[in-house]
């Protein structure tokens, strides 16, 4: 298969995928007023052991700003709070708060279905090679010692 132009980018192409799932993923969230970026802070913070703000935004791929902005509005619907991390009593930490794990709870079969959905149009085997591939990607790019981005031209 030979493309050119942006499909033969594979930055752009895997943008692409993102917003297609995230799209799905969108409409299935929307009935709960939740979006796709509050639902990845909430899976974040489903552990229990509450978080900084520094690891929530890496943890769920958000700048600080922008993170900063969706926990005031999940603040403000009583669905995570701040406190002192436990570890470092200095430190403020953000915590999932029941009323949020009960929404993550009532909005986690609407995520499943998503995911089913794409494993039935996609076919479920390779879905789940898909998903480890993509894990490798991401462990290999981020790899300490990885190579630095190449700032010539060349296909990205």
């Amino acid at each position: 298969m030979v493309t050119t132009g942006l499909g033969s980018s594979l930055a752009y192409l895997l943008s692409r995928a993102e917003r297609s799932v995230n799209r799905g993923l969108a409409a299935t969230l929307a009935a709960e007023d939740v979006t796709v970026e509050q639902w990845r802070i909430l899976r974040g913070l489903a552990d229990g052991r509450g978080h900084s703000m520094g690891e929530l935004a890496e943890a769920v791929l958000m700048p600080h700003p922008t993170l900063t902005k969706a926990v005031d509005r999940l603040v403000d619907r009583s669905l995570v709070y701040r406190g002192h991390d436990p570890a470092d009593r200095r430190r403020v930490a953000v915590f999932l708060a029941d009323r949020g794990a009960e929404l993550l709870a009532r909005v986690e079969g609407g995520v499943a279905g998503h995911h089913r959905v794409i494993e039935a149009a996609y076919g479920l085997e390779r879905t789940e090679q898909l998903m480890r591939d993509l894990e490798h990607l991401v462990s290999v790019l981020d790899e300490p010692g990885s190579p630095p981005p190449f700032r010539g031209h060349a296909r990205s």
